[in-house]
């Protein structure tokens, strides 16, 4: 199962905005059971794009994080919390 994140992040925010996702959204999902990895792209075509591509166990184990988790979380991120486009996705094959 992956979780694919798309944010908006002003170029000249880009640096700390990372600085602060890694301290807060990071190390809470390192926490939680079924977390595999997570990955930080940005788009060669608009690096005002970034891209969070984070690997779940299962559908389950995404779905079982408590929403007030993450409401703690979205508070710490204070001025740099920023709404995401998310989309999910299935493995089908590997390798």
């Amino acid at each position: 199962m992956i979780e694919f994140l798309t944010f908006s992040i002003p170029a000249d925010e880009l640096d700390e905005w990372l600085a602060v996702e890694e301290q807060h959204w990071s190390r809470f999902l390192e926490w939680q059971e079924g977390f595999v990895r997570k990955e930080m792209w940005r788009s060669h075509d608009d690096p005002t794009v970034v891209h969070a591509v984070i690997w779940w166990e299962s559908m389950h184990h995404w779905k079982a994080v408590r929403q007030e988790d993450v409401d703690h979380v979205v508070a710490a991120m204070g001025r740099y919390e920023r709404r995401a486009e998310c989309v999910s996705y299935d493995v089908l094959r590997e390798g």
